[in-house]
């Protein structure tokens, strides 16, 4: 789980091309968005396209406005919960 916090981090800095932000300053808990990293809906949509590609896993709408992207942490747990494959 730890691999897959870490790896959703560096594909968070990636994708969205987050400037000034490394993996390690993303605490797992932290909220990517409100408060947090302050990330915004497109950068949601983004993160959930990524997500899709690299672990095969599908994400609606619904669920990029939820719980499931609070955090590093939730997010790791979404992509466990529905079986996601490692990233390649």
């Amino acid at each position: 789980m730890e691999q897959l916090r870490l790896d959703l981090k560096v594909l968070i800095c990636e994708s969205l091309h987050l400037e000034d932000v490394t993996p390690d300053m993303i605490a797992d808990d932290k909220p990517l968005f409100e408060g947090g990293l302050g990330l915004d809906s497109v950068d949601a949509l983004e993160l959930a396209i990524e997500i899709e590609k690299q672990y095969g896993v599908r994400i609606t709408q619904e669920e990029t406005d939820r719980q499931a992207f609070a955090s590093v942490a939730a997010l790791a747990e979404f992509v466990k919960g529905r079986g996601g494959r490692s990233a390649s």
